[in-house]
């Protein structure tokens, strides 16, 4: 039978581990909530999509929620400012316990759900595809990548899994207007 002393040591190291993701998934968020503001760019498709492929986008980040959620708003900044006329998708970022969620409300109609991985030098996260809620028929958004180049710069990577499960990469860079 183990020792008292073993059993206090291995719950400890166990509450650091948590104490340690914990971190992680807050350092991350807080690393996006440092985006907050306008950044304007174009999106690059791959394979080329007629409508994407060298379109302008913008993309506004907000922090809501007392600090516990960021608001990320995509749009074409020369199409109508009416949602419910052209794309403007919006995406949740929260930490929930040790782990950094994602929530995007896609255009597509659902709700793909993704989880954070940092790099270990810090300049990515990485979010992987965990569920989907609605409905799958015109595809969903599968994965997404942040890279942080500087205060006011950065690109984002989303990849949409279209029907068939054929995926397209967008790459966006992006820059600070405010």
């Amino acid at each position: 039978m183990k020792s008292p002393r073993f059993w206090i040591v291995v719950v400890l190291l166990s509450l650091s581990t948590v104490a340690f993701a914990q971190s992680n998934a807050q350092k991350s968020f807080d690393q996006l909530k440092s985006l907050a503001g306008i950044w304007t760019g174009q999106a690059v498709a791959t394979p080329p999509q007629p409508d994407w492929d060298k379109a302008p986008v913008q993309v506004t980040l907000h922090v809501t929620s007392r600090g516990n959620a960021l608001v990320h708003e995509m749009r074409d900044p020369t199409a109508p400012a009416d949602p419910t006329k052209s794309d403007h998708p919006v995406t949740m970022f929260y930490v929930d316990g040790d782990r950094l969620n994602l929530v995007h409300y896609c255009d597509a109609g659902n709700r793909p759900h993704m989880v954070a991985s940092t790099s270990p030098d810090g300049k990515t996260v990485e979010f992987d595809f965990a569920d989907l809620s609605g409905g799958n028929e015109y595809g969903h958004m599968y994965h997404a990548l942040f890279t942080f180049i500087d205060a006011d710069r950065h690109i984002e990577e989303w990849t949409y899994m279209m029907p068939g499960d054929k995926p397209v990469h967008a790459r966006l860079d992006l820059r600070r207007t405010k």
